[in-house]
């Protein structure tokens, strides 16, 4: 069967691209989201008009989209991250973490053009891929750090609270000697 996308379909083809797939696929899938619409000739002027309007605008948000790759290219995230004494994360950084300190610091990504195969869960570099748009990506670094404040408070808290519990076990020790 013979269809026009009306959504960009992950490997399979972008909007206005004329496809022929399966007609299961396209019945069941395909048309009852409206991500498709049967190529039918009233269809296919349809969408010829609409490629002349639209045509320009492409041109524009995919220079856009270039020079807001140019930008990310440079981007180096950092996350201080909690970790445990083994130096493991407690939790993960995903996507959605990364799209809020992306537009912390002005840039305007969708988590969903986020590639992540799965969320970075140790310390250390890695670089993340965003796909602005159909081949255009961005590649950033972002880097895991362990978070120093807290661990240095946390571990002071610990000897301090360790002393007063030795003095009052030499002070229950002396009085039970006393009793004797």
């Amino acid at each position: 069967m013979k269809v026009i996308l009306q959504e960009n379909v992950e490997n399979l083809g972008y909007v206005g691209d004329i496809l022929d797939v399966a007609n299961g696929y396209a019945r069941n899938y395909l048309l009852p989201r409206n991500k498709a619409a049967e190529a039918n000739p009233r269809n296919v002027k349809a969408l010829e008009h609409a490629k002349r309007v639209t045509g320009h605008k492409a041109k524009q948000v995919e220079e856009s989209q270039k020079g807001l790759a140019e930008k990310l290219s440079g981007v180096s995230l950092t996350f201080e991250v909690q970790t445990g004494k083994d130096g493991k994360l407690f939790g993960s950084v995903t996507s959605k973490d990364i799209e809020a300190k992306l537009i912390a610091e002005g840039f305007e990504v969708d988590r969903r053009k986020i590639q992540m195969p799965h969320p970075l869960k140790e310390l250390g570099s890695s670089k993340v891929t965003i796909k602005l748009f159909r081949e255009i990506a961005a590649e950033i670094s972002v880097t895991l750090v362990k978070q120093g404040g807290e661990h240095a408070a946390a571990d002071g808290d610990a000897t301090e609270s360790s002393e007063p519990a030795d003095s009052v076990d030499t002070d229950i020790s002396e009085e039970t000697e006393t009793q004797e």
